[in-house]
């Protein structure tokens, strides 16, 4: 069961350890991989997020901190096939990642496909060696249907967590969209939501509809209430 948190009563350690610093723009360089697990460990928060390539450099800057490496699959658009979906998945964790953000196969969830769907994310489940998954809804290209059953799929396919979006499409995350994931998958269901997160008070709101991480390349500005 994931504890729920309440923004009226949260503090910034525990809302520091909600955070996923993230980095995964194409031309992030070695330097800003160091000051990005650099921050990390300054403000304690629960992982980083980077890129496939950057995982063993990741691993490495915070080996023996406990803060956790989070890697991508499928990213960003989530049309690559499973077959490599999977590949990128064992890979990023042949490399030291403990967590992996995989984008769903929208084209496929859009024309009613919930067979390959709920296929991909059983294999991918199945690739990620019993690490956690979440699996990125894209949720600005969906209706409202569309998330509830992305929602469903993810929870019956063996997914840990759902996530609002890749922060490279139209839109990013949303109060509405987080609140409709966490009554679709229910209270004991990881939500995760990325992409705009870039204050404090849009950092709480997303906790109070029901987010249980946050994926933020603005984590130091959020904890500094900026």
């Amino acid at each position: 069961m994931i504890e729920s948190m309440n923004s009226l009563s949260l503090n910034l350690t525990q809302l520091a350890a909600s955070i996923e610093h993230t980095l995964l723009k194409p031309d992030a360089t070695g330097p800003q991989i160091e000051g990005l697990c650099s921050e990390a460990r300054e403000y304690h928060f629960r992982g980083v997020c980077v890129n496939g390539s950057w995982v063993r450099n990741a691993r490495l800057l915070l080996e023996g901190t406990g803060i956790r490496v989070v890697s991508v699959a499928g990213f960003p658009l989530g049309a690559q096939s499973c077959s490599v979906k999977c590949y990128e998945t064992e890979s990023a964790i042949e490399d030291g990642a403990q967590e992996i953000d995989f984008v769903l196969h929208v084209g496929r969830l859009k024309q009613g496909d919930d067979l390959y769907v709920g296929r991909e994310i059983r294999d991918v489940v199945k690739a990620a060696h019993g690490r956690p998954l979440k699996v990125i809804l894209e949720a600005c290209m969906l209706n409202q249907e569309e998330k509830i059953r992305a929602c469903r799929l993810a929870v019956e396919s063996g997914a840990q967590f759902v996530k609002t979006s890749t922060g490279f499409g139209a839109g990013g995350a949303t109060v509405a969209d987080v609140r409709l994931m966490r009554e679709t998958v229910g209270p004991g269901f990881g939500v995760k939501a990325a992409g705009g997160i870039s204050d404090l008070k849009t950092a709480l709101a997303m906790i109070e509809a029901g987010a249980t991480r946050l994926g933020t390349s603005a984590g130091v500005a959020i904890i500094k209430g900026e």
